[in-house]
């Protein structure tokens, strides 16, 4: 379930809110993204997947909130670290070819 968005990170590019299924996120003008309705994230992690600052922090337990703080995270190299996994960059695929959603956003596909 999501769980955090780092002040300190993001830049308010507003890629979670575009990318969010169940739309979880509001945009705010002037500041970063709001984690509106949590409880109904899916934990898909397209939002931590797609977000270019490694700003995201998405916890796998799907059921539950965990308490996190953004310091341990940041302690434990967390954040990004799913994009990291998958073999992605700066919210684009490098070394995973055969993963093409990322042209969406190129393409203009939200």
């Amino acid at each position: 379930m999501i769980e955090l968005i780092s002040e300190a990170r993001c830049t308010s590019c507003n890629r979670c809110v575009e990318v969010c299924p169940t739309q979880v996120f509001d945009a705010v003008d002037g500041s970063i993204p709001v984690i509106t309705r949590p409880d109904q994230c899916q934990t898909c992690f397209m939002c931590e997947l797609y977000c270019p600052a490694d700003a995201m922090y998405v916890d796998p337990n799907a059921d539950a909130h965990v308490a996190i703080s953004e310091e341990a995270l940041i302690s434990r190299g967390i954040l990004g670290g799913y994009a990291r996994a998958l073999g992605w960059k700066k919210a684009r695929a490098a070394g995973t070819e055969n993963d093409q959603t990322h042209k969406l956003f190129e393409l203009g596909v939200t």
